[in-house]
C-alpha cells in the first residue's frame, strides 16, 4: 500500500490524498457502485468475514461535506487507487491558497 499527499493537479488550492494498493483490483462494472451503501464487490462475502459495504459510502459523504471530491481507479490484477481531493486550509505547506 502506498499513501501520498500532494497539491492537486492544475494549480488549484486543493490537496490530493492518494491511497494505492497492488491487490486483486475491482471489476470495471463495479466501480460506479463502490460508494453505494451496503454494496460489496464480493457478493459471497458475509459480514462475519468483514465489511458491511459502508466504508466508502461514509468516506464519500465526509469528503463531499468538506467540499472535496472522491475518485476511484482500478484494474484487475493491478490494484486500486483512491483519490481524495480536498480544499487546502490557508497556510498548508506546499499549497498556494489565493
Amino acid at each position: 500500500m502506498r499513501i501520498e499527499a500532494h497539491p492537486a493537479p492544475g494549480g488549484t488550492s486543493h490537496v490530493e490524498l492518494t491511497i494505492a494498493d497492488t491487490g486483486a483490483g475491482i471489476p470495471s462494472q463495479d466501480l460506479p457502485r463502490l460508494t453505494e451503501r451496503f454494496f460489496r464487490v464480493d457478493k459471497a462475502r458475509s459480514r462475519e468475514l468483514g465489511g458491511t459495504g459502508l466504508g466508502l459510502a461514509i468516506v464519500k459523504h465526509i469528503v463531499q461535506a468538506h467540499g472535496g471530491r472522491l475518485a476511484i481507479d482500478s484494474a484487475l490484477g493491478r490494484g486500486t487507487t483512491v483519490h481524495v481531493t480536498l480544499p487546502a486550509a490557508p497556510g498548508d505547506a506546499g499549497v498556494n491558497v489565493s
